[in-house]
């Protein structure tokens, strides 16, 4: 059986894991249309979701967040003033839809997938290490996209760090893709398997500069290892503990910024720097922005693409735009209090969820999520949106259906739990 959201799922994996390699040589042979090929396969995964979700799952909480999505692209047209800005706005929700369709499935039954995901991973981790020894023609290779210049490669912090992008050609996209491709396919994997290629995804993480992903990946691995020593019948329990106990990673910053807000965090280390900056400028001074340009917006958002890379390339107000390093408040700017009420429902929704691999995929990606955007590249908001799919399920909506009729809800549980790693 064909799957068409596990296909739109591969290409955006392929294309992205390997997007400085692939725009350089589809810029050379001219076919850079191919680039967009998962950008329509997730246009069709729009149906998909409105054919599964609204009218078969008959979700009307699925119905609420897909008119909230159309009302925030008009909202940004509205903010952000250019034609450009929407459409590029719009290609940048699109993944989120791919991910949502896997509501109703497991994602350890898509086994073509899983190979697919596992061999980027071996692609992604050579690619880094390949970088260390060769000098990728696609470095500094400068391209269009909707009459916007980028730059394979760029460094954020500082350039005389060595910062080795693989054949993503971005430290932090290749940081990102050994992350959550060694999560992926770790799960049903060895012990053995799992250390070595765990230590050495650590080395090549250490290697782009990426020190969340590091981090991310050292605790992930760390759990992994725990879980795995604890008796058979309580692996599953335990996963699931931590992913529910991973949106305490939302209020972070928060909490950051109420006790280190105006701090000079680089007295006691310069590897501070960056958080200091996300404390001080990043997580604050969108809002500020915000209050001068369209105060409602605190409430409603300002739509999608705003204080996002849509308004960095295409508005009026790029001299404003701040990289909002953390995917919860960028949501917020764009959304506003809706996006409160949908947290909360994902965050219900996540004790229904029996499948392992979207437990893993919530806990690892909140802890990314931290201090990085995780809208580029498409690839990291698909792989929330897999986590939170099972708000729209069958299962969810029959749950919320009952409640609403005031009937006492049912404790679930799951017949068969898959567990947490095998042996």
């Amino acid at each position: 059986m064909i799957h068409f959201e596990a296909i739109a799922l591969a290409m955006y994996f392929i294309r992205d894991a390997a997007g400085g390699m692939l725009r350089y040589y589809s810029s050379i042979y001219g076919v850079e249309a191919l680039w967009f090929l998962p950008d329509i396969a997730a246009i069709g995964c729009i149906v998909l979701f409105v054919n599964r979700c609204i009218v078969r799952n008959q979700s009307i909480f699925a119905f609420i967040v897909l008119l909230q999505i159309l009302l925030s692209l008009v909202i940004g047209y509205v903010f952000l003033g250019t034609f450009n800005a929407a459409l590029s706005s719009f290609k940048m929700i699109a993944p989120i839809f791919v991910g949502f369709c896997f509501c109703d499935a497991s994602l350890g039954s898509y086994k073509r997938l899983l190979s697919i995901l596992a061999l980027t991973f071996y692609l992604s981790i050579g690619g880094v290490y390949l970088s260390a020894y060769v000098s990728l023609p696609w470095v500094g290779f400068t391209y269009e996209s909707f009459g916007a210049a980028r730059t394979a490669g760029r460094l954020w912090w500082t350039m005389s760090e060595q910062r080795l992008a693989g054949f993503a050609a971005d430290n932090t996209m290749a940081g990102f893709f050994i992350l959550i491709t060694f999560v992926l396919t770790s799960i049903r994997s060895s012990t053995i398997w799992c250390l070595v290629f765990g230590s050495l995804s650590m080395y090549a993480i250490r290697l782009t500069t990426s020190k969340t992903t590091m981090v991310v990946l050292g605790f992930y691995l760390l759990c992994l290892l725990i879980v795995r020593a604890l008796p058979e019948r309580m692996r599953f329990p335990a996963v699931r503990h931590l992913a529910l106990w991973s949106f305490a990673a939302i209020f972070i910053p928060f909490i950051l910024i109420l006790f280190l807000s105006g701090t000079n965090l680089t007295t006691t280390s310069s590897f501070l720097f960056s958080m200091q900056d996300r404390i001080n400028n990043s997580w604050q001074l969108p809002f500020s922005y915000l209050w001068q340009l369209m105060p409602i917006g605190l409430v409603t958002g300002c739509g999608l693409g705003c204080f996002n890379y849509p308004m960095q390339l295409f508005s009026p107000w790029a001299s404003l735009w701040v990289p909002v390093d953390n995917f919860y408040i960028g949501t917020y700017l764009m959304f506003g209090l809706p996006f409160v009420g949908f947290m909360w429902m994902v965050f219900r929704a996540s004790f229904l969820i029996t499948d392992v691999y979207k437990l893993c995929t919530i806990f690892t990606m909140n802890l990314f999520t931290i201090t990085v955007l995780s809208y580029g590249p498409a690839t990291g908001l698909l792989m929330i949106a897999l986590g939170f799919s099972e708000v729209f399920s069958l299962h969810a909506s029959r749950q919320m259906h009952r409640n609403s009729a005031g009937r006492d809800r049912v404790p679930v549980l799951p017949a068969n739990p898959p567990l947490a790693a095998a042996e």
